[in-house]
């Protein structure tokens, strides 16, 4: 009963069964394959607009990468104070923009506010030389708390930034569970809210290790510095059909929302029960992660019966569920609380 993360999860067969098609003879190297051209064309289908990606293995590589067409090294980032690129992933933003700062705001269920943008915004003085300008405002969707900002949000929020001259981009390693939560369609969700550049994750959702950094609108006209970074970074894989051939399996008949459901509706079930047994929910559950403050006993019955699951800094219990959490397992988890 492992709810420790969805990246505990294997890959779907789908996905498996793409890369061993993909293994037949030879293949232009570096992007220049056949696979890549059809993701892209299958990602501007999808998002209904002309777009430019580039494909990395790993979440934290696609954010620093798009990050660094975004901010300049004397620059700033807007995040939350527990957004996944300041909380997890070790200052590679700041690596890959060559210093760029990250500028933390607070929010409820770790969601930033317009007001508190805002008033972020109207504070910063570009002309004074002792401060960092803000030049990036980062979303994550779903948030480190597991919760989706609406269409609406994100658009007010990306009015906001790009009123003051900033760029946005999102980090959708969990986009799929929140347009399944929100029932919004990925284009709404993104470019036509405001968003430039998406780091759309597949990894957590399925696929053996495939993201997508894609450039909306003018921003795809950096695609070329997006591909001299990719090279630089090492993260520009020669057999990239490999890794493409894993987003054609996830787009196929819209497999990675089908996934995604299917992990939400885990959770969901897996909140009501904590509920159930009186223990308390600590952030509204809007995609596949339930934090709950579990009762004296409770987490030692769950440990002892097996259950994996980790404990957040704030003292609650995080509970992940995949694209293939049984639901037996969610009825025997709860069954150790009754």
């Amino acid at each position: 009963m492992n709810f420790a993360s969805d990246t505990t999860a294997p890959a779907h067969p789908d996905v498996l069964a793409a890369v061993l098609a993909a293994n037949a003879g030879a293949a232009p190297s570096y992007g220049a394959d056949d696979w890549t051209a059809r993701a892209q064309q299958a990602l501007s289908t999808l998002f209904e607009t002309d777009l430019a990606v580039a494909f990395v293995s790993s979440g934290t590589a696609a954010n620093a990468l798009a990050l660094s067409l975004l901010c300049p090294p004397d620059g700033a980032i807007i995040c939350h104070e527990n957004a996944h690129i300041n909380r997890d992933e070790r200052g590679a933003p700041e690596f890959y923009t060559h210093g760029g700062k990250l500028f933390l705001l607070s929010g409820a269920h770790d969601l930033i506010g317009s007001d508190a943008l805002q008033v972020a915004l109207k504070t910063m003085d570009r002309d004074f030389v002792h401060e960092t300008p803000a030049d990036v405002l980062s979303l994550s969707q779903l948030s480190e708390a597991g919760t989706a900002y609406s269409q609406k949000e994100v658009k007010a929020l990306c009015a906001l930034a790009h009123n003051a001259g900033l760029r946005t981009h999102m980090d959708g390693a969990r986009l799929a569970n929140a347009l399944v939560h929100t029932k919004c369609s990925p284009a709404d969700m993104t470019w036509r809210a405001g968003v430039d550049v998406l780091s759309f994750g597949f990894s957590k959702n399925g696929a053996l290790g495939a993201e997508a950094i894609i450039l909306f609108g003018e921003q795809s006209k950096a695609f070329a510095a997006l591909e001299a970074r990719r090279k630089r970074g090492g993260h520009m894989p020669p057999k990239q059909r490999f890794v493409s051939a894993q987003v054609l399996a996830m787009l196929q008949d819209n497999l990675w929302l089908s996934l995604a459901r299917h992990a939400n509706a885990a959770a969901q079930m897996l909140a009501d029960g904590f509920e159930r047994s009186g223990a308390c929910l600590q952030h509204p559950v809007q995609g596949n992660e339930v934090f709950v403050c579990l009762q004296d006993g409770q987490a030692k019955a769950l440990r002892e019966a097996g259950v994996q699951f980790y404990a957040w800094p704030d003292g609650s219990a995080r509970f992940v569920t995949s694209w293939n959490t049984p639901q037996v397992d969610v009825q025997n988890a709860l069954a150790t609380l009754s």
